[in-house]
């Protein structure tokens, strides 16, 4: 009788077993915290839209390549027979014909020096498109960064006191209240438990869109979680209004690019002026006819278009007409400038008033008086109206502190963009 034999190593076989439960183990781990720095980094390097701008910059490079280049010459080859005949109409003689032609095109001096000018500011504003897409999608990636952090503050505080609401409610539950009032209380602490699990899961919805987009910007899988760690830098004060303006027209992108444009505009009134001469070309010949005799013509011929036409002072007329659009688009561009400063400015300087008259490490002493409250109500020394209202001021003040550290952030940001200044890195002089 044989026996079936044993397993010579059962351990490989129990860590199979076993891989699920420590994969699930290793899923649950915190992911590693990373600074704001770090986050806006790493999107600014691998951005996948990046490439499109790069490939348009490319693109006005080799532009600017192509407008320095004459026109290819063209060869016309013309091959046929010939007859002769005398004034009878008797054959004379008969042979082959043929012909060769060279033509090339001759601008009028100084029109590709135009056009390449007209290139060079093809490639100014792909330059200006790229660095105003990497500075907005830097001031984006730090928005939504401590966006997500505030989110995840907001979330952890209203589910505490949630939690604090929910444990109450169910120890009176436990003592089986007899009567109206404890009813009642019941009654309120269920009320207030779920409208801040509704704030709760607001929150947490608000956190999970910011790491989408958070994570779409670095280009990873939209759930991927993302731990910031540190708190966001102190605000600094913004510099004199007029700093502001004299920044932001020396360096926004969006008035830099209407600048730009009119460059590009008037460069293009005097390529319009200059096609009033015409280009010429030359086209160097060769014949041969061989039939009762032998023939060779070589020559050279030139050949200019006949301005008959009023299409050039069209064109003109044209090139002005967008010059003169130029001009107001950038006249347009300057007044909204100045009013997206002043506006930025303003809200800035709003949320900097408000939160320099907060007390020092004023959440801390929010978080220690809601917990001291929630310790009394259990030993009977705190009314419940006093517990709720302090609790329901606790998660209002905290939500009210981030919301105006967040809109100061955006505030910064949006000055920063239109400035091209780092508000923390310039000296503010009283």
């Amino acid at each position: 009788m044989k026996f079936p034999r044993p397993l010579a190593h059962p351990f490989p076989l129990v860590g199979l077993l076993l891989l699920p439960l420590v994969a699930s183990v290793w899923a649950e781990e915190p992911a590693p915290a990373v600074s704001c720095d770090a986050i806006v980094g790493e999107i600014a390097a691998g951005n996948p839209e990046l490439r499109f701008y790069e490939e348009e910059l490319a693109a006005a490079r080799i532009g600017h390549r192509l407008a320095g280049m004459r026109s290819d010459p063209q060869l016309s080859v013309e091959l046929g027979r010939k007859r002769n005949h005398d004034l009878g109409g008797v054959l004379a003689g008969e042979g082959t014909a043929w012909s060769v032609t060279l033509e090339q095109t001759f601008e009028f001096p100084g029109r590709l020096a135009l056009r390449k000018a007209i290139a060079n500011r093809q490639i100014e504003l792909a330059e200006l498109g790229l660095a105003r897409f990497q500075a907005g999608l830097r001031a984006r990636a730090r928005t939504l960064a401590c966006g997500l952090q505030a989110a995840q503050e907001k979330t952890a505080v209203v589910q505490e006191v949630a939690e604090r609401f929910r444990v109450l409610r169910e120890l009176f539950l436990s003592r089986d209240p007899a009567g109206l009032t404890p009813l009642l209380e019941t009654r309120v602490l269920e009320a207030n438990e779920i409208s801040l699990q509704s704030r709760a899961t607001e929150a947490s919805l608000a956190a999970r869109m910011a790491l989408a987009e958070l994570n779409q910007l670095r280009g990873a899988p939209p759930d991927t979680p993302v731990r910031l760690a540190g708190a966001p830098p102190p605000p600094s004060p913004a510099p004199a209004r007029e700093v502001l303006l004299a920044a932001a027209r020396e360096a926004n992108f969006d008035y830099r690019m209407k600048q730009v444009e009119l460059e590009q505009q008037g460069i293009e009134v005097s390529l319009a002026r200059h096609e009033r001469y015409p280009s010429f070309t030359v086209s160097p010949f060769f014949s041969q006819e061989k039939a009762v005799e032998k023939e060779t013509v070589v020559g050279i011929g030139v050949s200019v278009p006949l301005p008959l036409t009023s299409r050039s002072r069209a064109g003109i007329d044209l090139a002005a007409a967008r010059r003169r659009q130029a001009e107001a688009a950038m006249a347009t561009a300057q007044r909204q400038l100045e009013r997206e400063v002043t506006g930025a400015a303003h809200a800035y300087e709003a949320r900097l008033a408000a939160m320099s008259r907060w007390q020092p490490d004023a959440v801390g002493k929010f978080r220690e008086a809601a917990a001291l409250a929630d310790r009394h109500f259990r030993l009977g020394a705190v009314p419940l109206a006093t517990y709720i209202e302090l609790q329901s001021a606790y998660v209002e003040a905290v939500e009210a502190m981030l919301d105006t550290q967040r809109e100061a952030l955006e505030a910064r940001q949006q000055l920063e963009l239109l400035t091209g200044l780092n508000i923390g890195a310039v000296e503010v002089k009283p």
